[in-house]
């Protein structure tokens, strides 16, 4: 794929860590910042991941850690998708080239990764909330070194990272914050007068003269204080912008350019010598900045596959069947067409939930929220009062942000908000953060909650119709990352009978009772059974609620073995299941139940088939789960 040998990187070559950094000439960091830009090129070329983010912070990154005395200094980075070039600098250049990878370094920050990852991140916004925290442990503790968020301009528009801001603001805490705007949404910086503005209004004079003023105006008392010192910053703000920022207590810098050393370096050195309270500085920067690929389609080299560094094209596998997120796309758009009820939200993931085909054909009905998923979910109810049916399509992990509001805006009022829910089981090469384990568990236990599980890709589109035609509560349909089994599909959708299974082979001696996307792992283990003398029947439930008990029951008691199959953590459908057949008296007939579910632990990143065979998921851990439940004894005598 790749035809050019590795970059030469002779400054690099020098650093290993950010204290060699240091000895780097000030004047030599844009060749160094020039070399790192072509490392992680050259690295995420052969591994796949997230490119253009960390493309923009390149400079960002290097001054930071001239600056700062990092580990010491704390340094957050928000999501961490960003982070390549800071792990190239903090000691994991070796390993680079093993991003995302089994037993390889994750694609975001990771406390146990490395000293210089302060804070775990993969989730957006969290930056300024754990960024405060350390701050405030520091000066508990007499501390005095800095403690240093960077967060992007998408992530500044989820609450909790004002809700972080007010805090800090009220504390008066010593936090600096680094507003890494990449989209132009904030504000463009205004070349040599802004950075000028900038290194004025952190350095020792203003600071002086601002320091003096308070003072002074506290000496006329709290009243005059603060209406003297809000006139003076609203001044300030109406030449150098930041009024806001100022308004919730920071002292707001900027904007910078963020890709201009000489700009960048001497304003964090003000900061860090002479600032104190909280800070915030607007630094402007360009995804995929270096890269002319990557420049012109920021939003295609966000994340990335494998690709080739000359052309940029990227290595994806032909596909014999759609991805699951295509399906729901398309079907959504399908039923739209023929009601006019039908609304879409995302919240800041138009491309990854699909929902970006469904924009295109109905712009006045699809909306965008931002990573926003509390207002995302309760916006949707809004809608579903009045008598619209939202289809708010959020990932397993990212929905668990609003479970409150699933709770106590939706499932309560029993409002008929529809929840496609991508990206559950397994996720590969993105891990523990992006795996969507727990959603079955956390919506299957909310009364009056229908929680569906597509098992193929037209199993899929029959379920999106079936939540079109559903309007007597909250209904949910989960599936997964990646591409469905090859099915033939339906035309068009056709709603499911609420809380009822199918049976797809008929046994006598096990059955497989599936949930969702092991359905056909279920198939092939029931071959491999049935090679073996146990007659097997094979099951997909479906729903995970409504449970189907006329189904289970009826397996329990014809089966002498009852295997329970799903991609979600322990708690969700296999609970159900027990509960049921406990509560029924069904136990005491002699059926031996196994509930197979993830692995109670938080699983890192490596390729999906290697996950489901450690999880015991596959058709192999699925007949070793029978042999295992009929016992030794009769493995032996089949051998």
């Amino acid at each position: 794929m790749n035809t050019i040998s590795p970059p030469q990187t002779p400054l690099l070559d020098r650093v290993r860590l950010p204290s060699d950094l240091k000895a780097v000439p000030e004047d030599q960091l844009p060749q160094l910042a020039d070399e790192l830009r072509s490392e992680l090129i050259d690295a995420v070329s052969k591994t796949g991941g997230h490119l253009g983010a960390g493309l923009g912070v390149v400079e960002l990154t290097v001054a930071i850690h001239y600056v700062f005395d990092t580990p010491r200094d704390r340094l957050i980075w928000d999501v961490g998708h960003q982070a390549y070039p800071h792990k190239i600098l903090t000691g994991r250049r070796e390993r680079i080239r093993t991003l995302r990878q089994e037993d390889g370094l994750s694609g975001f920050t990771k406390r146990d990764e490395s000293e210089y990852d302060p804070f775990g991140a993969a989730h957006s916004s969290t930056s300024i909330s754990a960024g405060l925290g350390m701050a405030v442990a520091r000066d508990l503790a007499g501390g005095k070194n800095n403690v240093i968020a960077v967060i992007g301009d998408g992530a500044m528009s989820a609450g909790m990272a004002y809700e972080a801001l007010n805090n800090a603001g009220a504390l008066d805490a010593r936090l600096i914050v680094i507003l890494n705007d990449n989209d132009m949404s904030i504000a463009p910086p205004s070349g040599a007068m802004s950075a000028y503005l900038a290194r004025l209004a952190s350095g020792r004079t203003y600071q002086g003269f601002r320091d003096f003023g308070k003072k002074l105006t506290s000496y006329l008392g709290k009243a005059a204080d603060k209406a003297i010192t809000r006139a003076v910053e609203h001044a300030r703000g109406y030449v150098t912008g930041g009024t806001l920022f100022e308004e919730l207590g920071f002292f707001h810098i900027g904007p910078i350019d963020g890709h201009n050393l000489e700009h960048l370096v001497p304003v964090l050195r003000n900061v860090r010598d002479h600032g104190d309270g909280p800070v915030l500085i607007h630094v402007v920067t360009q995804k995929g900045k270096g890269y002319p690929p990557a420049e012109a389609a920021s939003d295609k080299y966000h994340g990335v596959s494998k690709f080739d560094v000359i052309t940029g094209a990227q290595a994806k596998p032909a596909a014999n069947a759609p991805s699951y997120t295509k399906v729901f796309a398309e079907s959504l758009v399908q039923e739209a067409r023929e009601d006019d009820r039908i609304v879409a939200i995302t919240a800041a993931m138009p491309s990854g939930t699909g929902l970006d085909h469904f924009g295109k054909e109905f712009p006045a009905r699809t909306f965008d929220v931002g990573i926003a998923e509390q207002h995302a979910v309760t916006f949707a109810g809004g809608l579903a009062t009045e008598g619209y049916k939202p289809f708010a399509a959020i990932y397993s992990t990212f929905l668990q942000r609003a479970y409150d509001q699933v709770v106590h805006d939706i499932a309560i009022q029993r409002l008929p908000v529809r929840f496609p829910i991508d990206r559950a089981g397994y996720v590969g090469a993105d891990g523990a953060t992006h795996c969507g384990a727990f959603d079955v568990t956390y919506l299957a236990t909310l009364p009056g909650f229908v929680v569906m599980a597509a098992a193929d890709e037209a199993e899929l589109r029959h379920m999106v119709k079936t939540a079109v035609d559903y309007g007597e509560g909250p209904i949910a349909f989960r599936y997964p990352r990646g591409n469905g089994v090859g099915v033939e599909m339906p035309e068009r959708g056709v709603a499911l009978p609420i809380g009822k299974g199918r049976v797809l082979r008929e046994g006598t001696k096990i059955a497989l009772l599936s949930l969702g996307t092991r359905l056909q792992d279920c198939l092939a283990a029931a071959e491999e059974l049935d090679a073996a003398g146990l007659s097997t029947t094979v099951a997909d439930a479906r729903f995970a609620k409504p449970l189907d008990r006329d189904l289970v029951a009826r397996l329990a008691r014809e089966h002498e073995v009852l295997i329970t199959v799903e991609e979600a953590a322990i708690g969700g459908f296999g609970s159900h299941v027990l509960h049921f057949l406990a509560h029924e008296g069904l136990l005491e007939s002699g059926v031996k139940v196994r509930p197979l579910v993830l692995p109670d632990e938080f699983t890192d990143q490596a390729k999906p088939e290697r996950m489901y065979e450690r999880a015991g998921l596959d058709s192999a851990g699925i007949v070793t789960t029978v042999f295992s439940a009929l016992g030794a004894t009769e493995r032996a005598a089949r051998a």
